[in-house]
């Protein structure tokens, strides 16, 4: 399976919305990424909208030459904004307001009903879904039985472990998980960091 490089340019947009000024704009950072040999620019329009904006996913829409990965919680607004944008493909992701960044994988279980709304709504569009999930057994199977498209580790745990005696299992447990997926759903590894 060949690698694929997509960049997130949300901290772009916090960046300048902590500056309350117009730059830096994300959607000129995901251009120059591209033009660096990016595969794809995901963006994270979260509830709050803390990071990325309304404006700023259509202005990515509209203008990136690669795919575009809207990563999103699993509510009927952001369904709602997805199905208007129609991005490559969609990522759900848990989200906790009182995180900065998104700190774990999606408890597909007990996100059943609102993960089928999304992938209903995405098959419709023809819209990839991958789901962001911790590296565990549990995680990957529940992904494959709800039928997402793909799947995103989130490697939170071993990127913290760095340095440390933890590293190793931590590597050795998303590299398990990631075996354990194949071939379906497909896999990238992803810190939230």
């Amino acid at each position: 399976m060949p690698v694929r490089l997509h960049i997130n340019v949300d901290h772009v947009a916090t960046v300048r919305n902590a500056r309350g000024t117009p730059y830096p704009d994300p959607l000129f950072a995901a251009q120059l990424c591209e033009q660096a040999g990016a595969d794809g620019i995901t963006c994270h329009l979260r509830e709050d909208r803390r990071h990325i904006r309304d404006d700023d996913l259509a202005r990515l829409k509209g203008a990136i030459q690669t795919l575009l990965n809207l990563e999103m919680a699993a509510t009927a607004e952001m369904t709602r904004i997805a199905a208007q944008v129609r991005p490559g493909a969609v990522t759900l992701v848990p989200e906790r307001r009182e995180e900065r960044t998104t700190e774990g994988g999606l408890d597909v279980r007990a996100s059943g009903p609102a993960i089928a709304a999304v992938l209903d709504m995405d098959r419709e569009q023809g819209i990839r879904v991958s789901l962001f999930i911790e590296p565990e057994r549990d995680a990957v199977e529940a992904a494959h039985a709800v039928g997402a498209d793909q799947i995103e580790l989130h490697t939170g745990r071993y990127c913290h472990a760095a340095g440390t005696n933890r590293a190793a299992p931590e590597l050795a447990r998303s590299s398990t998980s990631a075996t354990r997926s194949s071939p379906r759903p497909s896999t990238s590894a992803s810190s939230a960091a």
